[in-house]
């Protein structure tokens, strides 16, 4: 049996209630799938909830369901909350957010170093990418995509986070090995510096708050590839079967 398409809808998902889909997946449910009353489809919130679902009435921007039954996903364990210094291309940014919402990260933050070049998110934009690539990979979570944040304020929030880690390149300070730094089962916050790395001052206050210093390897690394590597190095170790 072929599996349902999957829309996002921004809303409460409620069993036996008829709700009003948002344009863009309407003209796509009935312009481009040509779906048809009594046809089923499935909707999620990103927030965990999947539901079933028929069409109620379609139109040509307009499309109602009426939800026959909803389920409940609790979110991926352990979490991984990666902070990263984003730099100004954005087809590459863009990139990295798609992989790493397929690999099932719970939190991304735009860090603000002392280097950051990127200042000014395109929140919209980045949603609508994160949305896609949650439902691509058939995920009910969407990832939390919050506000730049200081360096300094990202050390302060996320204290309490068991597993913390810095990815630098600074050769005269001690690293770990990726393998060594990243243990599994444990939620985790991973700081990705930008293009012209993280100061020794960074460095230090990190160190201080007793982040883990960790080396991405011999090779020097731009900044999205550090930060699918380690995405991609968490979920092996925590969620590969």
């Amino acid at each position: 049996m072929a599996s349902l398409s999957l829309f996002f809808h921004d809303g409460v998902l409620q069993q036996g209630s008829e709700i009003q889909l948002a344009e863009d997946s309407a003209r796509h449910i009935v312009q481009v799938l040509r779906m048809q009353p009594g046809h089923k489809l499935e909707l999620t919130d990103g927030k965990g909830h999947l539901a079933t679902a028929s069409i109620a009435r379609a139109e040509k921007k307009k499309c109602s369901v009426l939800i026959e039954a909803v389920q409940y996903f609790e979110p991926a364990q352990p979490q991984l909350h990666m902070a990263i210094a984003f730099t100004k291309n954005a087809s590459r940014n863009e990139w990295l957010l798609e992989k790493c919402t397929e690999m099932g990260i719970t939190t991304i933050i735009p860090l603000m170093a002392h280097r950051t070049e990127r200042e000014k998110i395109r929140y919209d934009r980045w949603t609508n990418i994160l949305v896609s690539a949650m439902m691509q990979s058939k995920q009910f979570h969407l990832p939390l995509l919050k506000e730049a944040t200081p360096f300094k304020q990202v050390a302060e929030q996320y204290s309490s986070v068991p597993q913390k880690i810095l990815a630098h390149c600074i050769e005269e300070r001690s690293r770990k090995r990726i393998a060594d730094a990243i243990i599994p089962h444990k939620e985790t916050l991973i700081l990705i510096g930008p293009e012209g790395d993280f100061t020794g001052e960074e460095v230090a206050l990190c160190e201080a708050a007793g982040f883990t210093a960790m080396s991405m390897g011999t090779n020097r690394l731009r900044t999205e590839t550090a930060a699918m590597a380690a995405c991609a190095y968490f979920n092996m170790i925590n969620h590969a079967e």
